[in-house]
């Protein structure tokens, strides 16, 4: 049900693959909010990807950047403002790799030219998002931008590997971002750490079947799913939320407050 939250509002939605991916979920809602927006993903990631689907859809031009390529970002938000024939309102930055869990290497054998490509994709691209836009002068005054992050920043969960480093690093930017944007020009950056979903990306995390089992039976409401976390997002993006900044916001069902539930306690006593 839409209810025109974002009406009249322009964005920039970064990491649609296909019909299971966050990015692609709000996308969807973000358009029967009644905002306009551009879809954006890596050149190779464009063509492993069904982008065409969702940009057809959405009616929504697709501009492909290269998150760690300076003139890449640059030439999107100048074609973005270009296509707007104005300044954005909002950015989804939904972008991940772990080089070395794609590798299948383990956390205490890292390549470290991987684990730096891991960085630089997954958390300073952040960064370099920003600053292009800020630079550019891309983003209006109550502007939202929202990251995606997972709480392995915060806990550890062994097979997640340099990415929890990574998310780690992405919510820092976020924070420290926020501030002077936010000074600035009331700009507001906030990273969303999402109940584990079944993604192209999150699919090749080791365990990762007996893992959201695992969340589902500890999280209180069990686990949220992609559209809900859609959902989400366009609340951050709409002006409800314009006094919420340099937060990490869980929207895991609970999981991330729960010590431990009575079902994984039963569990534990059957074996």
């Amino acid at each position: 049900m839409a209810h025109n939250l974002l009406k009249g509002k322009k964005g920039i939605i970064f990491g649609a693959l296909d019909e299971k991916s966050i990015a692609w979920r709000t996308a969807l809602r973000c358009v029967e909010e009644g905002a306009e927006i551009v879809l954006t993903n890596a050149p190779i990631a464009l063509r492993m990807g069904e982008i065409k689907k969702l940009a057809d859809t959405c009616n929504a031009p697709v501009i492909p950047a290269d998150v760690t390529n300076m003139d890449d970002l640059n030439n999107l938000f100048t074609k973005s403002m270009e296509h707007f024939g104005g300044k954005i309102d909002f950015v989804l930055h939904s972008v991940a790799m772990g080089m070395n869990i794609r590798k299948g290497r383990s956390y205490t054998d890292l390549d470290y030219d991987f684990n730096h490509k891991t960085f630089d994709i997954s958390a300073i691209s952040l960064h370099r998002v920003l600053q292009t836009a800020y630079k550019l002068d891309a983003l209006n005054e109550w502007s939202s931008v929202i990251a995606l992050s997972y709480i392995a920043a915060e806990r550890v969960f062994p097979d997640y590997g340099e990415m929890a480093d990574a998310k780690a690093l992405l919510q820092s930017i976020a924070r420290s971002f926020g501030y002077h944007y936010g000074v600035h020009k009331k700009v507001r950056i906030n990273t969303i750490s999402q109940s584990p979903v079944k993604t192209t990306a999150g699919g090749g995390v080791k365990g990762f079947d007996g893992f959201m089992t695992y969340a589902e039976e500890m999280s209180p409401l069990g686990n949220a799913s992609a559209d809900q976390c859609a959902d989400y997002a366009v609340t951050l993006f709409s002006d409800l939320t314009r006094m919420v900044t340099m937060q990490n916001l869980f929207h895991d069902g609970g999981f991330s407050y729960t010590g431990v539930s009575e079902g994984v306690v039963l569990q534990m006593e059957k074996q």
